[in-house]
């Protein structure tokens, strides 16, 4: 029997507003137990830096330390709402913050200091999980869909698993005659950054809550044809995207409740399209992330999916903290020398393991 693991994943995304973290147990095969978990905003004043850091890697890289000894912090809150010493915790998946993703120059930064990290908290950290996979030719991204294959085990197949971060991203997975599962993963097209973008610019608060703004407003047709002129589209999968892919600057001149509800409208026809890529059609979607949060986006997407759409919790998964989840298990995988990432969902030319340990010290 292959070893089992408690591990802690953490978890900051593109929507750059916070972080998630998790404890899961697991031998980073099927074995999987989840835990305590937690989530932190960022103070305002940071997540405006982050922000304005994102695609400036100098910028990114004066960042780190805050930012990790903010993912320090919240390891020091879960092992206390946990009960847990360090000594209990058996590595750390520390993901860090993406402020650049550029599979095409082979080039994907995320900030974190992962020995800084190890030494504070005193547990092994596992980082840097996508440079391995970016330095092979594979798109570095998403990273997640071993993880949700590792959950679906039980549930009726093919299903879909999209995230919605700031980057919508999306997991088929299917079953051989054998039983097997089968898998195929990539960027959907924009998530929530766009929509928390707009809404930040026209409201003063960074997100869209309860999709309010959009629910208000009316999609634009014309611009939304514009905004679909993409050549990402027609890319054949696995795919990836950088979160500021897209120029929604042909909005300006919408007012901010049309403005959101075109963007709510980009995301939902994106995910549709990403269906025309699929090895077979879809039982049904399972949603995670924060755009599951929002009224108006989930009944976009019900309107234009022919099949059910619901949260990940209908099926017992934590949509808030998930992606958690899966680097605590990637970590674990990192530890075994396992793949991180196949050629069904990055691309990468054969699997690929990856991942850089610290030593607590």
């Amino acid at each position: 029997m292959t070893e089992r693991r408690l591990a802690l994943g953490l978890m900051s995304g593109t929507s750059c507003d916070g972080i998630d973290a998790a404890l899961i147990e697991t031998d980073g095969r099927d074995f999987l137990r989840t835990g305590e978990a937690l989530s932190r905003d960022y103070p305002p004043p940071f997540r405006q830096r982050l922000r304005a850091a994102l695609r400036d890697e100098a910028a990114g890289q004066a960042l780190a330390a805050e930012l990790t000894d903010s993912h320090a912090e919240a390891v020091r809150a879960l092992l206390e709402k946990a009960r847990l010493a360090p000594a209990d915790v058996a590595v750390i998946g520390f993901h860090g913050q993406t402020i650049l993703h550029a599979p095409e120059q082979r080039r994907t930064v995320q900030i974190g200091d992962g020995a800084r990290l190890a030494r504070t908290v005193g547990i092994d950290v596992v980082n840097d999980f996508r440079s391995a996979d970016v330095a092979s030719g594979g798109e570095g991204a998403p990273f997640a869909p071993l993880y949700h294959r590792a959950l679906a085990v039980g549930l009726e197949k093919p299903l879909a698993v999209l995230n919605l971060g700031g980057v919508g991203n999306v997991t088929w997975i299917g079953e051989d005659r054998d039983g097997a599962m089968r898998l195929l993963a990539f960027d959907t097209g924009p998530g929530n950054a766009l929509i928390d973008d707009w809404a930040m610019l026209h409201t003063g608060v960074p997100v869209d809550r309860d999709g309010r703004l959009a629910g208000v407003g009316q999609a634009d047709a014309l611009r939304l044809g514009e905004l679909l002129v993409n050549p990402y589209f027609a890319r054949p999968a696995p795919k990836s995207l950088d979160r500021d892919a897209f120029d929604v600057s042909i909005l300006r001149d919408l007012s901010a409740a049309d403005g959101a509800a075109t963007l709510v409208a980009f995301t939902a026809v994106t995910v549709a399209r990403a269906a025309a890529l699929f090895p077979e059609p879809v039982r049904r979607w399972l949603v995670t992330g924060g755009g599951r949060q929002n009224p108006t986006l989930m009944a976009e997407l019900a309107r234009r999916l022919d099949v059910p759409v619901s949260p990940v919790e209908t099926v017992g998964w934590s949509g808030d903290h998930l992606e958690a989840q899966a680097f605590g298990y990637l970590a674990v995988r990192s530890l075994e020398g396992l793949p991180l990432s196949l050629p069904e969902t990055t691309g990468v030319p054969r699997p690929m393991p990856g991942g850089q340990l610290h030593r607590r010290g």
